[in-house]
């Protein structure tokens, strides 16, 4: 897990950092797939942002979840949870696909902005593992692509979780419950800088996924260019491209 100190070449600086050398595999790569799917797959309705759009009045979601579902605070988006079983979910058959469609990476969503984590992460009990499918999705994809000749790659959106759930604190909802504060989290607005406690839990859940399933291809959505990241990205990079040195 991240210390304080360099754990091979590269050091959390940006002088450092930019002697990282872009695999010449990511260059000659033109073609990769990019999974979203998690608890939001339930309703099936609009997109991934069902969570947080589910929480805003007058937003087609939300009208949708008080028709199909009821209203947020007798019916919330956690309830979809038991629904998520995937009991037709096959990695192998999704990998086979991917191969055959012509990709050369597969990167999945490992959490996306709602924090249900579709792997077995030691820092939440909102997730894959012991929720809903009760499946490592991640890791059994992770198996099967790399079976099929592709490169691993995967998602992190935990950033977002800041802020993506904070319209359930402007209407009657079970965000503002505190028994289910550990997966709707802060809620804050999207103009307070996330704090201390946050920016350390976002740093050990990269690693993590580092460390569980070595991803060649992190992806993160655009909420970590904010300024108080940017200590922690350069240290993050340093830990990711020493494990990559370290395994080759």
């Amino acid at each position: 897990m991240i210390t304080s100190g360099p754990l091979g070449p590269f050091e959390p600086t940006w002088d450092s950092l930019t002697r990282y050398e872009v695999p010449n595999w990511y260059r000659d790569a033109k073609f990769g797939i990019f999974i979203h799917c998690g608890v939001y797959s339930v309703p099936a309705f609009a997109n991934e942002w069902y969570p947080r759009h589910m929480y805003v009045a007058g937003t087609r979601e939300y009208e949708h979840h008080c028709a199909t579902s009821g209203p947020p605070d007798q019916f919330g988006y956690k309830d979809f949870i038991p629904r998520f079983t995937a009991p037709r979910f096959n990695a192998a058959t999704w990998a086979a696909w991917f191969r055959e469609s012509g990709a050369r990476y597969v990167v999945p969503v490992a959490e996306h902005h709602d924090g249900f984590d579709m792997y077995s992460t030691r820092y939440s009990k909102w997730n894959a593992v012991e929720m809903g499918p009760q499946r490592d999705i991640i890791g059994e994809l992770a198996t099967a692509t790399r079976a099929e000749g592709m490169v691993v790659g995967l998602s992190s959106h935990r950033a977002e979780h800041w802020w993506f759930l904070n319209g359930g604190r402007d209407l009657p909802s079970d965000v503002q419950d505190p028994a289910f504060a550990d997966f709707y989290g802060p809620a804050m607005p999207e103009t307070t800088p996330p704090d201390e406690k946050f920016l350390d839990d976002w740093l050990v859940r990269c690693a993590e996924l580092v460390d569980l399933y070595q991803p060649q291809v992190l992806w993160f959505d655009w909420w970590i260019e904010q300024a108080v990241f940017a200590p922690y990205r350069r240290r993050f990079a340093a830990y990711y491209y020493n494990r990559a040195h370290a395994w080759g």
